[in-house]
């Protein structure tokens, strides 16, 4: 900061301060192009954050909220680490700072809220994050361009459409309570009812829509069957949904679906009119795709630190 008068600037780092909340620990590069970054906190505990190459030669990247999450969805292995703590907004955003130095200036488009931990259930850190990236004098990140994911946090998603300009996506993954609750234990307290009453009510901006996020899981929720529950379920609602087959990760006995199984419940979908997608799996090779954010370096934390 060479504004800054040297004596200023001396006794600055002699104080330990630092420009970054972040400590870069590791750098990993998939086979496609995907790097996932571990980042270490001032208090030790360990966070990632993936930088994912898309196919007009940008990126898009994933950034944690929380480091570990307490909701257990039985899909992702972020969730059997419980939670560490929330990420304060410096954290939030820092990810993003750190990773400008990976790739090309103006490559990073897109900034989604979908690496560890629920974004809702932290959401003023959240909210000043994305207010922070979105600063003209800033970063000066488009709206449409910042993505927040939750698990069905109702109280969260009323106040995101009152307080952030943003795009909502919603991991659903089951189109009935019963079977929500069983790979969700969140829809025990945010029951699918009042969930979907809040994304009636939510306001989108004309030609706006909610990203429904669709785990397939083998044999559990990926039936032709569940493909109509789930149109009966989304018809009243402006929205796009994202096919996700499940990506495994060790100690899980869930199953990723057969590519058929997969086609078909697309094909529902489609003969339907909706909006559908079967997002590409990218990084397995370094445990970086959807649900296998496990926070590397996490055994460094203290047990007592945990939650």
């Amino acid at each position: 900061m060479k504004v800054l008068p040297a004596g200023l600037r001396d006794a600055l780092a002699a104080g330990g301060w630092t420009v970054h909340a972040l400590e870069t620990v590791t750098v990993r590069e998939s086979a496609d192009g995907t790097k996932k970054l571990a980042l270490r906190c001032a208090d030790g505990a360990t966070i990632e954050t993936v930088l994912l190459d898309m196919d007009n030669d940008t990126c898009t990247q994933c950034l944690s909220s929380q480091a570990g999450c307490p909701l257990k969805c039985a899909f992702c292995m972020t969730g059997t680490l419980g939670l560490t703590r929330n990420l304060t907004a410096a954290e939030i955003v820092d990810q993003h700072l750190l990773a400008l130095s990976l790739v090309p200036e103006g490559k990073i488009r897109n900034l989604v809220f979908m690496g560890m931990g629920e974004p809702l259930l932290n959401f003023d850190n959240v909210a000043e994050a994305i207010r922070v990236l979105q600063e003209e004098r800033g970063r000066a990140i488009s709206p449409r361009r910042i993505t927040v994911s939750t698990a069905g946090v109702v109280p969260g998603i009323e106040r995101l459409g009152k307080e952030v300009d943003c795009l909502l996506a919603v991991s659903l993954n089951a189109p009935t309570q019963e079977l929500r609750t069983q790979i969700m234990p969140i829809s025990r307290k945010y029951p699918l009812d009042q969930l979907m009453a809040a994304l009636k009510a939510y306001p989108l901006k004309p030609r706006q829509r909610i990203t429904f996020e669709y785990v397939l899981l083998g044999g559990v929720n990926d039936s032709p069957a569940h493909a109509r529950e789930l149109v009966r379920l989304l018809s009243h609602i402006r929205c796009k949904v994202n096919l996700i087959p499940f990506n495994p990760f060790p100690g899980s006995a869930l199953t990723r679906p057969t590519d058929q199984a997969v086609a078909a419940f697309l094909d529902v979908l489609a003969s339907k009119n909706f909006t559908a997608t079967v997002r590409k799996s990218k990084g397995q090779d370094i445990e970086a795709a959807c649900g296998q954010l496990a926070g590397l370096g996490l055994e460094t934390v203290s047990p007592t630190q945990r939650k």
